[in-house]
């Protein structure tokens, strides 16, 4: 019983904490969300007496909300200022959605006053629409405006004005063709190559590698990068991967050897004391133990090493003043190794973890094209991770 009763006021105490909340919402001008924390409370049992206090802050709330929202409208109205108009179409939607999310409680009941709770509704279809014609109006006007003008900021004011239009009203006049027009002018083209300033030939298919920007994902939604400079697109910017250095080391076999010594069980053997003789349990059947054997390996280890390291920097390069933004240095290196082992003696006597090395063999060295190809993969990811981090244009 006593446990019935703490579970009641622990409910009371949270009911009483929500209402005081919504209140406070309430009072401090948060109309909505004092809308919103009434609504969820009265989605479940909504005729209890305890919920009576939600209604009430919900009808007050509402008409509160709905009372300045359709001031801030007049003012609006008066004021004609086509800048605006975004703002008033989104507060008639707002007026809209208010009631479509109480619609679905009605009726509520007002015990004590013998009355249902009052929701003045208005149809805000007309304007709605009236709103949103004249908003998109306005944008495609506007959009044009800066699109008539040499300034890439502009565009990109203009692609997001048109997207926005997009949304609120699809395929309006020719609202997609001009949103390909300021995407095309608001981006910035970056001519992406390569220079070589080392002693070596550096493979084409390295080459082709680091310029394929396709399989980088770096294009954003304003940069474009080139590695084939395109008809029709003047370009803003370039990025210069150079190659400073190439370092290739020779090939190396490098040998070792050593002994291994290790005890192992071997078996096992009939325990005998210090008489020599054999000791039994308590079951009279002989004592059985491991027989521990040590056991020794000769060990020849062979270590083939080829090491290949690149030295770069990247540039930026602002096409329009000709000046060096900014130079990342960039490093990469890539080692073939392989260790392969041959033992005379016990292979026991080595670490398990040792044995893979019985079974490998020689193989042949990777040609240096090969290696510089390879160290270009960490190059390649290097490259990727500087441009990730250092747009052209902040």
């Amino acid at each position: 019983m006593r446990k019935i009763t703490l579970l009641i006021s622990f409910l009371v105490l949270i009911s009483s904490c929500g209402v005081k909340q919504t209140q406070n919402l309430l009072s401090s001008g948060n109309y909505d969300q004092a809308i919103d924390n009434a609504v969820s409370n009265l989605q479940t049992n909504k005729d209890k007496k305890g919920k009576q206090d939600y209604i009430y802050l919900l009808e007050e709330a509402f008409a509160k909300a709905k009372e300045r929202d359709l001031n801030a409208i007049n003012l609006l109205a008066k004021d004609a200022n086509p800048a605006q108009l975004e703002k008033m179409y989104n507060t008639y939607l707002q007026l809209n959605s208010r009631q479509e999310k109480i619609k679905p409680l009605l009726p509520l009941s007002l015990i004590k006053e013998g009355r249902n709770a009052i929701f003045a509704f208005d149809n805000y279809n007309d304007q709605i629409i009236d709103s949103k014609n004249a908003l998109s109006a306005y944008l495609y006007a506007n959009a044009k405006k800066l699109l008539a003008t040499s300034d890439k900021m502009n565009y990109r004011k203009a692609y997001d004005d048109l997207d926005y239009l997009n949304q609120i009203n699809p395929n309006y006049k020719d609202v997609l063709r001009l949103m390909d027009d300021a995407r095309f002018k608001g981006s910035d083209y970056v001519s992406v190559y390569t220079k070589n300033e080392t002693n070596m030939i550096i493979p084409v298919r390295l080459e082709n590698d680091l310029l394929d920007f396709s399989t980088l994902g770096l294009n954003d939604k304003w940069t474009v990068y080139h590695s084939n400079k395109q008809k029709g697109i003047s370009y803003d910017y370039g990025m210069v991967i150079n190659f400073r250095q190439i370092y290739i080391s020779p090939e190396q076999i490098k040998e070792r050897e050593f002994v291994k010594e290790r005890i192992i069980k071997d078996g096992v053997k009939k325990l005998i004391d210090a008489n020599g003789k054999e000791m039994l349990d308590e079951k009279g059947k002989v004592v059985m133990v491991d027989n521990l054997k040590t056991v020794t390996a000769r060990i020849y280890e062979f270590r083939q090493f080829k090491s290949c390291q690149i030295t770069a920097k990247i540039d930026y390069i602002n096409f329009k003043s000709n000046q060096l933004l900014q130079s990342f240095p960039l490093s990469s290196e890539f080692i073939f190794e392989n260790i392969y082992a041959t033992y005379k003696g016990d292979r026991r006597a080595s670490d398990d973890n040792y044995y893979s090395y019985f079974d490998r063999k020689p193989v042949a060295f990777p040609n240096s094209e090969q290696m510089v190809y390879d160290t270009g993969e960490d190059l390649k990811a290097k490259i990727k991770d500087i441009i990730s981090r250092n747009k052209f244009r902040n």
